[in-house]
């Protein structure tokens, strides 16, 4: 369960701080450019050796194979193309 402590207190300025601990200084976050993007198409098994390809955004089938490696070969195929 989440009590909410570490938000819960305002952050002390710097002048109200002792000369005992130095100022706790926060940063905001630099995006990470280096991070890949998360899929937009996932393969779903929808039958007996049966998948579909499956758009995450909107849910929509955009493609169906018999085989899982082709199925996957679409996917990235459909991937590369947006």
């Amino acid at each position: 369960m989440c009590t909410l402590t570490h938000i819960a207190y305002p952050l002390v300025p710097d002048t109200e701080t002792t000369s005992i601990s130095p100022p706790i200084r926060f940063h905001p976050h630099e995006p990470l450019h280096d991070v890949p993007t998360r899929p937009r198409f996932r393969v779903v098994m929808a039958g007996n050796a049966f998948f579909h390809i499956k758009d995450i955004s909107t849910g929509s089938v955009r493609g169906f194979r018999a085989d899982h490696n082709e199925a996957c070969a679409l996917a990235r195929l459909l991937e590369s193309r947006c």
